[in-house]
C-alpha cells in the first residue's frame, strides 16, 4: 500500500465553509421571496371570545379556521374555579406567535401544553393554523361536564 498523506489547508477549508453557508443562505432569501405573501402575522383575525362560566361552560363550542390566517383566541375565565383549558393537539399544528396576559406578552418557541386560569382573567393566543384538521379544547376535569369544544381548520 502507498503512503499517502493528507494535507490539511486551513485556508481553504475556511474559504469553502464560507462559501457554502453564502449559497445556502442565499438559497433561503431566494425560496423564501418566491413563496411569501408577505408577512402573515401582521394583523390578527379576530375570533369570538371563548368565555369559560362554571355554570354554562363554553360560550362558543365550535371555531372554523383556514390555514395561512393569523388569528387571536381571546379566552376569558369566570374565576369560579381553577381551570387547566388545553388544545394539545392544536398547539402542536400552528404557529404561536404570541401569548398576553395582562398585557404582557410571552413568546412560547416550542408550544404550549396549558393556560391556567386560577382566578378571573382573559388571556389573547396569537397563533397561525399551518395543518387542516379537528381539534379539540377541553378544560381538564370538566370535559364531560360540557367544557369541549372543537376548532376545524381548512
Amino acid at each position: 500500500m502507498p503512503n499517502c498523506k493528507l494535507k490539511f489547508y486551513p485556508r481553504r477549508m475556511k474559504s469553502i465553509g464560507v462559501a457554502i453557508i453564502s449559497i445556502f443562505c442565499v438559497t433561503v432569501l431566494l425560496i423564501h421571496e418566491a413563496s411569501g405573501k408577505g408577512n402573515l402575522a401582521r394583523r390578527a383575525e379576530r375570533l369570538e371570545e371563548l368565555k369559560i362560566n362554571a355554570e354554562k361552560g363554553f360560550s362558543i363550542k365550535k371555531y372554523l379556521l383556514e390555514t395561512g390566517k393569523y388569528y387571536r383566541w381571546r379566552i376569558i375565565s369566570d374565576g369560579r374555579d381553577e381551570y387547566s383549558f388545553v388544545f394539545p393537539k392544536l398547539s402542536r399544528n400552528v404557529w404561536i406567535g404570541q401569548v398576553v396576559i395582562e398585557k404582557k406578552e410571552v413568546k412560547p418557541f416550542g408550544g404550549i401544553y396549558s393556560l391556567e386560569f386560577d382566578e378571573e382573567g382573559e388571556i389573547d393566543v396569537y397563533f397561525l393554523p399551518i395543518r387542516p384538521g379537528k381539534y379539540d379544547f377541553y378544560v381538564e376535569n370538566y370535559r364531560e361536564s360540557g367544557m369541549l369544544g372543537q376548532i376545524i381548520v381548512k
